[in-house]
């Protein structure tokens, strides 16, 4: 039994509120994603996940060396390498061979969207019309990845198997749907997704979608209004995810009761890897989550979301007591981000939510001087800018 509600807040919209009294480091739910993909480019470079649900399908070993681009480096205590335990299980789609990482997610994948979205021998070949229309939005959407046209393509095989459930899929889909979306807002998120030229590849990528999607059961979705809608769920809700089999293995290791000497040579040894492995450690995508998209953002958040088992579902824990019908927030915000300053958190928020922030610390700071932090030189910011974006 869940002990939160979704409730219509005036002036704010949907929130997630709590129906009882919840504990610090009590977990409120956890979730899988209605649909989910590994970004484009983190696929492309070779980052290794189960297709379903983004288990890491590397060693540690595999993981560090591909990263490193040093076939020699050694990782210690293999022992407690956690793709071991899965090593046995992993397994292919017959027809197109992509990874998973079991026989159940192999089945889940087929069960609600793989028999339409696998491309079986064309799974390489560049003319297929969804291999051309991933390949077009790579050419617009470059590392550090936000989002993926992946998504929009398993959702169209999730609506396509979905058979006599086609009405409720819809209506799941469009409980992402943000209630207000004005021209202004739309600009900024395909801004945030393509960047400059964003009307230009807008088009061309509608095109590409009309092309792979040609089939009649699609024309709900084939209209340039539509195709809108499904971009800006796209870029307003997705939620990240990132899965590390090396963040798992130093997980292990460090909380192994070694003597001082092992246990200071063993930092050495794991601060080594991280700079010999470069900046992008992770496989990382995102995913679209049905209670997890409910959740508003707060500066002073009394909830977390966190991703235990290595793989897309995601959990969330109360991170400290949480009264009965009080409203349930998480961050936006990395915890460096949150240490900044007002000014400074309602710049990212702006550019990458598309809202001013409301929460008591944003209020409580309100007379606050509009400063960067760290003198950040980003200018000044009206924060009564599309006051319609408020939370």
């Amino acid at each position: 039994m869940n002990h939160f509600e979704i409730r219509e807040i005036p002036g704010k919209g949907r929130a997630m509120i709590a129906t009882k009294g919840l504990a610090a480091g009590e977990v409120i739910f956890e979730e899988e994603p209605f649909v989910s993909s590994q970004f484009s480019w983190n696929t492309t470079n070779g980052y290794a996940a189960c297709d379903h649900c983004m288990r890491p399908l590397e060693t540690v070993q595999e993981n560090v060396r591909r990263l490193a681009s040093d076939p020699h480096v050694e990782v210690p205590l293999p022992q407690y390498d956690p793709t071991t335990a899965w090593a046995a299980q992993f397994t292919q789609c017959e027809r197109c061979e992509v990874s998973y990482c079991s026989e159940d997610c192999l089945m889940e994948a087929q069960k609600r969207y793989h028999r339409v979205c696998c491309l079986g021998q064309f799974r390489l070949d560049d003319t297929h019309p969804i291999n051309r229309l991933i390949e077009t939005w790579k050419k617009m959407h470059y590392p550090p990845e936000t989002g993926t046209i992946q998504l929009i393509v398993r959702l169209m095989a999730l609506y396509q198997q979905s058979g006599v459930k086609k009405p409720e899929f819809l209506k799941q889909l469009q409980s992402f749907q943000p209630l207000i979306v004005n021209r202004a807002l739309l600009e900024k998120i395909y801004h945030k997704m393509l960047g400059e030229n964003f009307e230009k590849q807008m088009t061309q990528l509608y095109r590409a979608f009309c092309k792979a999607f040609e089939h009649e059961v699609f024309d709900v979705f084939t209209t340039p209004d539509a195709f809108k809608t499904l971009m800006v769920i796209m870029g307003t809700h997705s939620q990240g995810i990132a899965t590390s089999v090396l963040a798992q293995w130093v997980n292990k290791v460090t909380d192994l009761p070694l003597p001082d000497a092992e246990r200071a040579q063993l930092d050495t040894v794991i601060d080594n890897l991280y700079t010999k492995m470069g900046e992008f450690l992770n496989n990382e995508g995102s995913g679209l989550y049905l209670l997890q998209s409910k959740i508003n953002h707060s500066c002073v958040p009394n909830a977390c979301s966190t991703f235990p088992y290595s793989n897309d579902i995601v959990a969330l824990k109360a991170l400290s007591p949480i009264l009965e019908d009080e409203e349930i927030c998480i961050s936006y915000l990395d915890d460096c981000q949150l240490e900044r300053s007002r000014h400074s958190r309602h710049k990212v928020l702006r550019e990458n939510h598309f809202f001013v922030c409301q929460c008591p610390k944003c209020r409580a700071q309100a007379s606050d001087p509009d400063v960067a932090s760290d003198k950040e030189d980003d200018g000044k910011m009206n924060d009564n800018e599309d006051d319609d974006n408020i939370e």
